[in-house]
């Protein structure tokens, strides 16, 4: 079978490294794909907004499964006019990735269908956002409603940080993603992502990790697309797991086959287990970045029937098969992220980290300018160790980076700093 893969990103390097070990694959094809997916497949020059393009480079090249990695083509409803062209493409319909595409209507469908959320408000205007925000008081949880790279986000600690917030959306920036906010309340607990493939009416527990939103050590700096992660994640045991699936996931797929949107692909729960339970933060409607990276190196079958099934329906009744061990990401960004990121600096040392054992390296903002690998984005490489437990994964992670020689760039050097707590204290 011939797969078309469209992204560029951490993300995309961890599924292409997956779906190449398929018996089931003949070529695979990335658009517009990394340096680092180089040996993997076959990189394409497509534009991911021009739907009937991938369309037609489809039909030429047989293509019998499109997996789509980002979110934003999933939004923009490309899985809806790959269907009416006869083309399998992995992802929900452009309905159902509203999910993500717009928090107020996130919000509202949990409301409507009774899945455990934060109480909210939307706003369209400044004025009435900031008075709500002064009766309620702070913490408070300040989002623009649309897609914003992991940057719409801010936990308001206080009343002036959550002004501030309110009037850095509604200035502009963002665009269209900003003409709307969601004010939340603050939730306590720990928070956990959560990923289930679904097939539209049946949907599988996947995995689970556990990311750093936060830029700073500490959990400090403003929010990025995630500098780290680990799977699985510690405090998803059995029980916690079969809650989420019943009351946050099931829920989910009901809703939306109620209002004609089956929901197919793979469904990201990113949650806060609160004293009283999980609670939904947002939907996610793509696999996640920089979890894929923790969690696919994981895997124990082969990907490529499980999306499959995803498209076709018929998901399997038993779990999915994962290794016992750990696996932890850290990401390594360009100096300036995340604000202006410094592009072009020159990167050493790859190919020795590659060589450590249990060790993976996935390019997510790199390019190659003859035969120098420069940074070409904000996060631009993630590098994976994998172990027994956290500490090991961590330990082994941290050593292939002391391998990297790369001055323009930076990471945090805390990934996994929750897991490793909670460790310390049981023992």
């Amino acid at each position: 079978m011939n797969v078309l893969l469209l992204g560029s990103g951490g993300r995309e390097h961890a599924i292409a490294i997956a779906l190449a070990k398929s018996p089931l694959l003949t070529t695979l094809f990335v658009a517009p794909g990394n340096p680092g997916m180089a040996s993997l497949g076959q990189a394409v020059v497509l534009d991911v907004t021009d739907h009937s393009a991938i369309a037609s480079f489809c039909k030429v090249m047989a293509i019998g499964l499109v997996v789509i990695g980002p979110e934003a083509p999933l939004v923009d409803g490309i899985v809806d006019h790959l269907t009416a062209e006869g083309i399998k493409a992995f992802g929900p319909s452009k309905v159902a990735a509203r999910l993500e595409g717009s928090k107020a209507f996130a919000k509202d469908f949990c409301r409507r269908h009774a899945i455990p959320t934060a109480a909210y408000a939307c706003f369209t205007d400044a004025a009435s956002a900031k008075a709500f925000v002064r009766a309620k008081g702070a913490p408070a949880v300040i989002k623009a409603d649309g897609l914003a790279a992991g940057k719409g986000v801010t936990v308001a600690m206080s009343l002036d940080e959550a002004e501030a917030a309110i009037d850095t959306i509604f200035s502009g920036p963002l665009g269209k993603a900003g003409e709307r906010i969601v004010i939340e309340d603050f939730l306590e607990g720990e928070e956990v992502s959560f990923f289930a493939l679904c097939d539209g009416t049946h949907a599988l527990n996947f995995a689970s990790a556990q990311d750093h939103k936060r830029v700073g050590e500490g959990e400090s700096g403003p929010n990025t697309g995630g500098m780290g992660a680990y799977s699985p994640a510690p405090v998803m045991d059995a029980k916690m797991t079969e809650r989420v699936m019943q009351e946050i996931v099931a829920p989910t797929l009901k809703g939306m086959s109620a209002i004609g949107a089956p929901f197919k692909g793979i469904l990201f729960a990113g949650l806060m287990l609160c004293a009283d339970g999980p609670k939904l933060i947002e939907y996610n409607v793509r696999f996640g970045d920089p979890e894929t990276q923790a969690m696919l190196p994981r895997l124990e079958e082969d990907l490529l029937p499980l999306l499959l099934a995803c498209v076709e329906g018929g998901l399997p009744e038993r779990p999915v098969r994962f290794s016992p061990l750990t696996a932890l990401s850290v990401v390594l960004a360009a100096k300036g992220y995340p604000g202006a990121p410094l592009r072009g600096s020159e990167i050493h040392g790859i190919a020795d980290a590659e060589a450590m054992p249990f060790v993976m390296i996935t390019h997510a903002g790199t390019k190659r300018e003859g035969e120098k690998l420069v940074a070409d984005g904000g996060r631009v490489l993630n590098v994976t160790g994998i172990g027994a437990d956290v500490a090991e994964a961590r330990a082994r992670a941290y050593a292939a980076i002391d391998m990297i020689d790369w001055p323009g760039g930076f990471y945090r050097r805390d990934i996994g700093w929750r897991a490793l707590k909670t460790t310390l204290k049981r023992a």
